[in-house]
């Protein structure tokens, strides 16, 4: 499915990658067990074309050999798959149900939350994790959050979600225990929407 790596054009990843991706670990875990927050991983290596510093410091973190990885069709074959195959080892699969991650750079074409693995009832935690890149994690429409993690609601203000996705995550926290997780990234910063976390969207 992907040609031959060119090492030669394969941009750096963490100069430590021990404390580096233990550090972005710690901000993705804040944004989860925090939904609403925003963490910054400025401090993380520039991604190459087609990913946001955030959404690479997630793949450094999360993926490995032992993650099947759905990419977004605008990504695959591409720089920014041959970066990741190379420093994080993950296998690609073009199937979404057989992902452990899913790496979304358009959202509005990407499959519903629902063609996604959705757990079981033995093992609801292999459900899949979609880390969707977006233009920015501020200035969109307001949703209020609640859930695990939140005192009283928090909100969040995504732009660049088509419509109609925002039911998708309401419908996808009804299932509990079974369900995808979502985290969302642009740029330095990173937020997540665990499947726990209940949202209201408004004028819905």
């Amino acid at each position: 499915m992907s040609a031959v790596i060119d090492l030669a054009n394969i941009a750096p990843a963490f100069a430590d990658p021990t404390r580096g991706s233990q550090a972005v670990f710690r901000r993705v875990m804040g944004a989860v067990a925090r939904p609403g927050t925003l963490q910054d991983v400025g401090f993380a290596p520039d991604a190459p074309q087609g990913l946001d510093r955030a959404t690479g410091a997630v793949a450094l973190t999360l993926f490995d050999f032992e993650t099947p990885i759905w990419l977004d069709p605008a990504l695959r074959g591409t720089p920014a798959e041959a970066w990741m195959r190379f420093h994080c080892g993950c296998p690609l699969t073009v199937d979404p149900l057989a992902a452990a991650f899913a790496l979304v750079s358009d959202i509005a074409s990407a499959p519903a939350l629902a063609a996604f693995n959705q757990g079981d009832a033995k093992y609801p935690d292999r459900s899949t994790t979609l880390v969707i890149q977006l233009a920015s994690l501020e200035g969109g429409p307001v949703v209020t959050l609640r859930g695990p993690g939140i005192k009283d609601e928090a909100s969040l203000a995504l732009p660049g979600l088509p419509a109609g996705f925002w039911e998708q995550v309401q419908t996808n926290g009804s299932q509990f225990q079974f369900g995808v997780d979502l985290i969302f990234t642009a740029g330095d910063r990173i937020a997540a929407l665990p499947r726990t976390t209940r949202v209201t969207v408004h004028g819905a």
